[in-house]
């Protein structure tokens, strides 16, 4: 819920700023936030540990970037139902890493989802540059909930949440260093920027991180297909946008692709994500 809700958000804020200065300036906030609330939780991790929340806050800085420039692209609602598909790529992914058949289920949730992508484009069957930015960037997403779901433990969670969160940080910092940091233009900007990096950014890494140590990647990642129905939801109610049929359409098969490939999951791919954890 708390990331459904940041759609409309970020897409008014990113209309008044850079897009690489609104997440530096996002994550650092997150960042200093956690480190202050546990400020040794960083130097209990080992150095394998170190270098796990180092790669996956690289892969989910990359998925921002790529998530926040899609949107400055598209509605906020098609970018939530788009970034959903980690769901559908979360097993997929996990399937090919790992060298394991991918089931007919999982194949036609595969086809579910792009009709769902043809549906909600602007340009019909075509994907435009703001959709398939934000396909990306739920590539990335379903790479870091393997990564995650095979890494994290309910010991270090809070250790893994800083590091990441510092590396997320560091990768907007670079994107944004060309042009210079530009802070929020105003009070609201700074309001938006604090809800996400406080509650969407700093929170719920902490909670999925803690929660992925109990939980296989693609159950997580099930769990969160409610996230493009929250922000359809709120983007109607609050971001102003309407309900039209191609929205209805094109959620509802993205939305069905997402529970056809849990059904895959559980012929196999589930319980095997957590064997990429590596010595």
């Amino acid at each position: 819920m708390a990331w459904g809700s940041t759609f409309f958000l970020i897409k008014d804020v990113v209309a008044r700023m850079p897009v690489p200065d609104f997440l530096a300036v996002r994550f650092a906030i997150a960042a200093l936030a956690l480190f202050a609330f546990q400020p040794t939780a960083v130097a209990r991790l080992d150095t394998i540990a170190r270098r796990r929340a180092v790669a996956l806050g690289g892969v989910y800085g990359l998925a921002q970037t790529f998530q926040t420039a899609g949107l400055d692209r598209t509605s906020a609602s098609v970018s939530g139902f788009i970034t959903g598909m980690y769901v559908v790529l979360t097993p997929l992914l996990a399937g090919v890493l790992l060298h394991q058949h991918v089931g007919r289920l999982a194949w036609c949730a595969v086809a579910l989802a792009t009709g769902g992508l043809a549906a909600l484009s602007l340009g019909g069957v075509a994907i435009g540059g703001g959709e398939a930015l934000t396909l990306v960037c739920a590539a990335l997403y379903a790479l870091h909930i393997i990564g995650l779901g095979a890494w994290s433990t309910s010991r270090d969670a809070f250790g893994l949440s800083v590091l990441q969160m510092a590396t997320i940080a560091v990768v907007c910092m670079i994107a944004a260093a060309p042009g210079g940091l530009t802070l929020p233009p105003d009070g609201a900007a700074w309001a938006g920027v604090g809800y996400t990096a406080l509650v969407a950014g700093a929170l719920a890494l902490v909670v999925q991180t803690w929660a992925q140590a109990h939980l296989t990647a693609t159950r997580s990642a099930i769990v969160m297909t409610m996230e493009p129905v929250f922000a359809g939801t709120f983007a109607v109610i609050l971001g102003g946008e309407s309900v039209t049929l191609r929205l209805v359409l094109g959620g509802s098969l993205v939305l069905a692709a997402m529970y056809l490939s849990e059904l895959g999951a559980r012929h196999g791919v589930d319980d095997r994500v957590a064997h990429l954890a590596g010595p």
